[in-house]
């Protein structure tokens, strides 16, 4: 994997921000965050993870266990990755083929249910550390598209302001990381900083440079 290291270091300063917003949050509403240890509702989501994301989590993944030990997470890695394309192809077809406006597809999507394949048969998550944002904000109130989202373990109360997390802007700053991320090692595939990938297939892919188009 090539070196991320100054890119990674200004996504780390921007996790570090957003766990200081959600404890900011927990601490003003503690009645209202229900997360909790073996909660594991946000491991079910159906999401995608920017370049800066993904880059990050496979190269955790790699530090954090050997080769033995990654077999069998990559290997549910696989099998959530087909599930993912299965899922993905319906939405698809709910679009084009049946008509569907985006807000009905993204709600379809919203209850999608797949395991990720980093959480382990105790209900942990094998990575939690190195989590992405998305994870890190899943028990407060978030929008998206201007769609707010509360998890429904939590116990906020309907028609009362809480703080939100914007996580179309929250994006663009991870968009922003990953266009650093591609200038840092010098790649010329400038294009990639807008794609996304389920956590499933950040697991597998080889970051190297041959991915990146660096010769």
């Amino acid at each position: 994997m090539p070196d991320f290291s100054k890119t990674f270091g200004k996504y780390e300063a921007l996790v570090s921000e957003v766990d200081k917003i959600f404890l900011g949050v927990q601490n003003a509403h503690p009645g209202c965050v229900r997360c909790q240890i073996h909660c594991s509702d946000c491991c079910h989501a159906v999401f995608d993870l920017t370049l800066v994301e993904a880059a990050y989590i496979n190269y955790q993944f790699m530090r954090a266990f050997s080769e033995k030990e990654r077999e069998p997470i990559l290997t549910r890695a696989e099998t959530v990755d087909r599930q993912y394309y299965r899922i993905k192809r319906r939405l698809q077809k709910m679009h084009i083929d049946q008509g569907k406006s985006p807000d009905e597809v993204l709600l379809t999507l919203s209850q999608e249910r797949v395991r990720c394949p980093l959480l382990n048969e105790e209900d942990l998550c094998a990575l939690y550390e190195s989590r992405p944002i998305t994870c890190r904000v899943y028990g407060i109130p978030t929008s998206i598209g201007g769609k707010p989202h509360i998890c429904k373990h939590a116990n906020f109360q309907e028609g009362v302001a809480y703080p939100t997390v914007n996580l179309d802007k929250m994006n663009d700053r991870l968009f922003e990381l990953s266009k650093d991320l591609l200038q840092e090692i010098g790649s010329k595939n400038q294009k990639m900083c807008l794609s996304l990938v389920p956590p499933s297939v950040a697991l597998v892919t080889q970051y190297n440079d041959k991915y990146f188009g660096i010769e």
